[in-house]
């Protein structure tokens, strides 16, 4: 399944970065761009429709008592079923997100898991549900630098 590709202009990603640099009113950025507030409002009401922004609160994962991330490096069974492993990927409990990449794994997972046996039953009770998973390893993040979750 393709997914549409969105042509953003010089004003689209002037807002985005405004916004990728922290809390940011409209008004603010409206003033820093020289537009109106209402323009701006209307550009990140459709950015996030899209799906080309969401605006959430991030979390320092350093600083969750007994929560850790893990990143999994997963290898599918058939090419031609990459986007359908990955998306089968993401819908189990505590994964944050998956990427299709290249090199040594089809996949990388991401997952905000609970310290002391979250790994484990991640392995058991989730990824074990999804067929087609040949091979995986896990990497378990000690410290993290400017990463939010």
């Amino acid at each position: 399944m393709a997914e549409k590709v969105h042509e953003l202009d010089a004003r689209d990603w002037a807002i985005i970065e405004l916004l990728r640099a922290g809390t940011i009113s409209n008004s603010a950025i409206a003033k820093e761009l020289g537009v109106s507030e209402g323009m701006i409002r209307q550009r990140i009401k459709r950015l996030r429709e899209d799906g080309i922004v969401s605006l959430r609160g991030l979390i320092n994962p350093d600083v969750l008592a007994n929560r850790q991330v893990v990143w999994l490096g997963a290898n599918v069974a058939e090419t031609r079923l990459l986007d359908k492993k990955a998306e089968e990927l993401a819908g189990l409990q505590d994964v944050l997100s998956v990427s299709i990449t290249s090199g040594r794994f089809d996949l990388i997972v991401e997952l905000l898991l609970d310290s002391h046996r979250g790994l484990v039953d991640f392995l058991i009770n989730e990824l074990s549900r999804v067929d087609g998973i040949v091979r995986t390893e896990s990497f378990v993040t000690l410290k993290t630098y400017s990463k939010y979750v």
